[in-house]
């Protein structure tokens, strides 16, 4: 019994940043926020729902498809570290993307949000 709860909480601890439930709720409410209660409520379940499968697809399907193309996973560590390296460089260096006083414009609401008018 106590493997188990090794395991679960190293499990738990691998995903907790890679699934970022804090930052996700954030940006979950900012794009919800005119939407109703019963709609944010499906959304989230359809994005739990969403995830978990992804998550478990990942779990049985990850390591064959990283050995069909011959990738190792300390070649993955790296590549990730790379990315990561580069978009925190490419953040510290970047000018503001808009001048003070003025709000930066809004996304247009057809790129997150479909509505009846849209196909």
């Amino acid at each position: 019994m106590n493997e188990i709860a090794n395991s679960f909480l190293l499990v738990y601890e691998g995903l907790f940043p890679i699934v970022n439930p804090v930052g996700s709720a954030l940006v979950f409410v900012g794009l919800t926020r005119h939407r109703s209660d019963q709609e944010r409520r499906t959304l989230a379940r359809r994005i739990a729902l969403n995830r978990f499968f992804l998550l478990l697809g990942s779990l049985f399907v990850g390591s064959h498809v990283l050995e069909f193309f011959g990738i190792t996973l300390p070649v993955v560590c790296v590549a990730g570290g790379l990315v990561v390296s580069a978009f925190a460089w490419k953040l510290l260096h970047a000018g503001p993307s808009w001048r003070i006083g003025t709000p930066p414009s809004p996304l247009p609401s057809r790129l997150w949000r479909r509505t009846p008018s849209t196909p």
